[in-house]
């Protein structure tokens, strides 16, 4: 970091919004953008192309898998190549792949590109996470990474609600140039963002061959694992099966959805770090079930956008203080494989969800979809109370 970055912190150590803190929210804000446009779109742009259900979710899905493989070398590469070129070839590979969907014509193409479109979202988002990090001062992580978390909720309010608004009076093709556009755009932001040089830790040990997540970020990338699987149902489904019941206004749905987990992220973050993860992943799980159980049902708009705004409260306090449980304990030399342990769960949630619900409404229908997300946020639940008792047996004992 540089002379002028250490004076600031020197000066107000606790202090969340400096200039590169901003930097690096707006660079994540449209890099959010042009990626949420594209989430409710590329259904409708699979379906064009001729593609069913299956195909849908596969499509959906697999960017994450590519971003998984990645995810452990880009937490590699940030501690030894450092955060700044990890994050603009994530960022340069995401504009390319997503601005190459504007000129493809075949769901074989597609696919690949959106392999490609993995490995820069696994780069890129790896990379954010661990240079706001370095940022925050760590007695906020909390509410600092809550206020990250609102660059890409700001984001989420708009991207899905302007991209189905303008894929209804624009191409596809024009679609998603704007997307690459937009992460262009965060290229040249991340170009002016000042970041933590790398470190070489003088009790620097061999490294394991197969060294591909941070043990300390297990307990909490395995919760957040069962809850971003209902992720993968509704940003691969969801405009599909509320076209099916005729229910009109999804767009609405993201934008309630956004707004509430902004909301949110304005009080669950300082909650984490006044009294701990127990008094916001309860709460936020529990929100994250009934909406799932209210979509299952889905008998109605007004249903549908109470879903939205329980959704975006739980989601909204529960992904950032999982995010910093799982720095928090993490060596300082191994923040990066923590964010990117977190995020692999993240993504594997995400992927896993967009293809097993593509089976699921192949074979059934599209309320199945949400009455197993609902059953994945319970298994969450209850692995967490087990870590919860463990923890305190171990605590007394």
């Amino acid at each position: 970091m540089s002379t002028q970055s250490n004076t600031q912190q020197a000066t107000n150590p606790d202090k969340i919004w400096t200039r590169d803190f901003v930097l690096v929210c707006l660079a994540n804000f449209f890099i959010f953008l042009g990626f949420q446009m594209t989430l409710p779109t590329l259904p409708l742009f699979v379906e064009e192309l001729g593609g069913s259900d299956q195909l849908i979710g596969i499509i959906v899905g697999i960017f994450t898998f590519s971003a998984l493989l990645l995810r452990p070398y880009a937490g590699h590469s940030l501690e030894s190549k450092g955060r700044q070129f990890v994050y603009m070839v994530g960022l340069a590979i995401f504009v390319v792949s997503v601005g190459s969907f504007a000129f493809i014509t075949s769901i074989v193409f597609l696919f690949i590109m959106r392999v490609v479109q993995g490995v820069g979202w696994g780069f890129s988002t790896t990379a954010t996470g661990t240079i706001a990090t370095d940022i925050i001062p760590p007695k906020r992580r909390g509410e600092g990474m809550g206020y990250f978390g609102l660059s890409g909720n700001l984001a989420l309010a708009f991207g899905p609600t302007l991209g189905l608004t303008l894929v209804g009076v624009i191409s596809f093709t024009q679609l998603f140039l704007i997307c690459g556009a937009l992460g262009f755009v965060a290229f040249l932001l991340s170009t002016k963002i000042r970041y933590k040089k790398v470190e070489q830790s003088p009790n620097k040990t061999v490294s394991v061959k197969f060294d591909i997540f941070e043990k300390t970020a297990l307990q909490p990338a395995v919760l957040l694992f069962f809850i971003t699987v209902t992720f993968g149902g509704i940003a691969s489904f969801l405009p599909l099966y509320a076209a099916e019941k005729g229910i009109n206004g999804i767009e609405l749905y993201f934008l309630v959805y956004a707004l509430f987990l902004m909301i949110s992220r304005t009080f669950a973050g300082k909650i984490y770090d006044m009294k701990g993860h127990q008094y916001v992943f309860l709460p936020g799980t529990v929100a994250i079930f009934i909406a799932m159980i209210l979509l299952s049902w889905l008998p109605n708009m007004f249903v549908m956008l109470v879903a939205a705004a329980l959704y975006g409260l739980g989601f909204g306090s529960v992904q950032p203080a999982l995010q910093a449980w799982s720095v928090d304990k993490a060596p300082d030399n191994r923040k990066g494989m923590a964010n990117a342990t977190f995020f692999s769960f993240f993504d594997l949630g995400v992927g896993v969800g967009a293809i097993a619900f593509g089976q699921l409404a192949f074979m059934f229908d599209y309320s199945v979809i949400y009455a197993t997300a609902a059953g994945s946020v319970m298994v969450s639940i209850l692995l967490y109370l087990i870590l919860l008792v463990k923890a305190r047996k171990s605590v007394h004992a």
